[in-house]
């Protein structure tokens, strides 16, 4: 375990500082990763914040008054278990609690989050108000809608809706919600907690049955993701309206014949898409046909949407469904299109585009990305996502079309999506284009924590190598976080820890 005393921390922050003058690469990152107040004029004061965000506390007044109360190392210990209770770390849990088993003692919001129901009934009978009252940002039916601890525990649903009675009887609202960013007015709500974020079907059908708005705006877009339809029912069964959601195109990214035909028999619309925000979040939507064009979807799906209402000759962003389909490479959706009636010009630039797709090289052939619709700003970006692209890319690459631009929305670059997406075909062949290493993402992501945060979260993510995009990555000198390092899954997470003993020096 590393130092971990204030005075450690103060010359880390000290030594930060000096790299931060001296411009050095990775001290640049770190900054960008855990922003200081704005300010150009940089003190100490701004990397011991940086220093406190790096070891999960929100700023250093708050590291080190958990110090001076507790201790250091336990301080730092009970904010691992947060997070890694919060993320679904369960090993990491289980290990901490076995270092310190009285770690969670106390802690209300932790202990519903570990479904105790003895000491949440004896803490509630002590003090009723706690069913109420804020801790770590969310309030106690938000620590057990958002934990992960059910998972791999079959056995721990009986107390775990047991902790939901306790805190339900002393006041609790399903309905409760919490700003990810404090301040932000968007509130991410229980029931989003248990269906979109832990994955938790038996906490969704109690919130449902005690309550809970099945129109928060955010949980039927989410269970889309979960690779079943209960959810998705459950919600729709409740009453959930599909329409002005996103839902629809959502389940179309994963090609779901069922959900899209149990959306659209539930009111949605082919081509009702909502550009509203989504979890706090701004949404990438298109209409459907254009969306299954970009997805690579099959003739059935274009069919599917086709017979919903879908217009086949619709422009969006400055193109036709058929002129994408056509450059993404979706054959199927394209056809379906033609079939319909739909209009089949292309433009010298989507032809060039197709020949690429099609596997066809175009030499001295140039693109000037400046012609291009606005629908083709995030093609590469778009790309990584669908299978057997590699060649496609390296032709649109050669054509001139950018590889390495962010989109505008979440500045997601393609090595990052490649990264998140775990395709380290993909990601081996962008890093030989040289892209921007040190780039930080919208959400604060670079790309070793992009490539930690998608082994994790990503829908897909059994069939991405997520130890080979590591590798890769860690090959070309990319930062190595204490902190990414305890809260990564495993196995990756023995693979990091050995890659730190080895190299001591890239751990930060």
């Amino acid at each position: 375990m590393p130092d971990l005393s204030l005075d450690s921390l103060r010359r880390e922050a000290k030594q930060l500082q000096r790299a931060w003058i001296a411009r050095d690469p990775q001290a640049v990152i770190r900054l960008k990763e855990h922003p200081p107040r704005g300010r150009q004029d940089l003190v100490r004061a701004d990397f011991l914040h940086v220093i406190a965000q790096e070891n999960g506390f929100a700023s250093w007044p708050r590291l080190k008054l958990a110090a001076d109360t507790m201790g250091l190392d336990r301080a730092t210990a009970l904010q691992r278990l947060k997070i890694a209770l919060f993320h679904g770390r369960n090993a990491l849990v289980e290990e901490l609690l076995l270092q310190w088993p009285d770690l969670a003692d106390g802690m209300f919001g932790l202990e519903c989050a570990l479904y105790r129901r003895e000491a949440v009934a004896a803490a509630l009978a002590r003090n009723p108000a706690l069913a109420v009252i804020e801790a770590g940002g969310r309030r106690p039916i938000l620590h057990l809608a958002f934990s992960r601890w059910f998972q791999g525990r079959p056995g721990v649903a009986a107390d775990m809706l047991a902790v939901a009675e306790l805190l339900l009887a002393h006041g609790a609202d399903v309905n409760d919600g919490f700003a990810m960013t404090p301040g932000e007015p968007h509130l991410l709500s229980a029931l989003y907690g248990a269906v979109g974020h832990a994955g938790n079907m038996v906490l969704a059908r109690w919130l449902l049955d005690h309550g809970a708005d099945p129109n928060d705006g955010e949980s039927l877009y989410h269970a889309t993701e979960l690779g079943h339809r209960e959810g998705l029912r459950m919600l729709l069964e409740a009453g959930a309206d599909p329409r002005g959601t996103n839902a629809l195109l959502r389940a179309m990214d994963f090609n779901d014949h069922e959900a899209v035909a149990l959306l659209l028999a539930h009111g949605a619309q082919a081509d009702d898409f909502n550009h509203a925000a989504v979890a706090g979040e701004a949404p990438v939507v298109v209409p459907a046909l254009h969306q299954a064009a970009r997805r690579g979807c099959d003739r059935r799906m274009a069919e599917l949407v086709l017979k919903a209402g879908a217009d086949p000759d619709r422009r969006h962003a400055g193109v036709t469904p058929y002129a994408l389909a056509r450059v993404f490479g979706s054959e199927a959706v394209a056809e379906a299109i033609a079939d319909a009636g739909g209009t089949t010009e292309l433009t010298r630039e989507e032809a060039l585009m197709a020949r690429a797709a099609e596997g066809q090289d175009s030499p001295g052939a140039y693109i000037d990305p400046a012609r291009l619709a606005p629908a083709y700003a995030d093609l590469m970006r778009e790309l990584v996502h669908l299978p057997g692209r590699l060649a496609q890319m390296k032709r649109l690459v050669d054509l001139g079309i950018p590889f390495d631009r962010p989109d505008p929305h979440e500045q997601v670059t393609p090595t990052h999506v490649a990264g998140w997406a775990g395709q380290a075909e993909i990601l081996k062949w962008l890093l030989t284009l040289r892209p921007d290493l040190s780039h930080v993402n919208g959400h604060g992501g670079t790309l070793l924590g992009t490539i930690l945060h998608g082994a994790a979260n990503n829908p897909d993510r059994a069939a991405g190598d997520y130890h080979g995009c590591l590798e890769l990555a860690l090959r070309q000198g990319v930062a190595l976080p204490r902190r990414e390092i305890a809260l990564a899954p495993e196995p990756l997470r023995g693979f990091l820890e050995d890659w730190a003993e080895a190299r001591p020096g890239q751990v930060v």
